[in-house]
């Protein structure tokens, strides 16, 4: 399966330059999403969507993908996520399923997009889109810009979603998929966000040692 890095936003809530640089722990948020990508099992192609407003980022991904060669760049027009979401995967030439993911969730592992990869094989539905408690992100001391009600219970969109390239232009009929990982909570949106997310970081590889 392709995978598409959406990548072409600012860091103004941040207070940093380009989001998809910023830096976690030294390294930039993007480099742990592409890492994570490259060591799926089930990602073949690698394509990151930037925008005019990411050009440090662009300059970035250019050096990367000389050492990568599964992983290219899509210039998007930069008018807003959803038109040029389709417009790169329509640049990109993707043809069946695509693996489409933010560039702030920095914790995310290749074996978590393993898992949504193969959970999305049983489900009977051309598109996938992964979720998470509200309560999970409470419990981290994170609010969520968005929240939805299903099923007596609040849900968080994840940035983490597989649609059908071939019907990309319209709307797909959606399996929702409802995960306990903290990792997933961890999108990179303001300093208080950043903040958590380096002393989870930080925690899990002091319980590696």
């Amino acid at each position: 399966m392709d995978s598409l890095v959406m990548a072409g936003g600012m860091g103004k809530r941040l207070g940093k330059d380009e989001k998809p640089l910023t830096l976690l722990c030294g390294k930039p948020l993007i480099h742990y999403v592409l890492d994570a990508l490259l060591l799926s099992k089930n990602i073949e192609r690698i394509f990151v969507a930037t925008s005019p407003r990411v050009k440090k980022t662009d300059d970035w991904l250019l050096d990367f993908k000389k050492k990568h060669t599964n992983v290219e760049i899509i210039h998007t027009e930069g008018v807003g996520f959803v038109h040029d979401m389709i417009g790169a995967v329509e640049d990109a030439g993707i043809t069946g399923s695509v693996f489409i993911m933010m560039a702030d969730l920095p914790l995310v592992t290749s074996g978590l997009i393993d898992r949504i990869i193969e959970k999305y094989t049983e489900v009977n539905t051309p598109a996938l889109s992964v979720h998470m408690r509200l309560d999970v992100f409470t419990k981290l001391g994170l609010r969520p810009d968005t929240v939805f009600h299903k099923n007596d219970d609040f849900i968080v969109p994840c940035g983490i979603n597989i649609l059908d390239a071939a019907m990309i232009q319209e709307e797909q009929e959606d399996y929702n998929l409802i995960l306990d990982e903290e990792e997933l909570a961890l999108n990179v949106n303001a300093p208080g966000d950043l903040e958590v997310c380096e002393k989870f970081f930080k925690g899990k590889r002091t319980d590696r040692k």
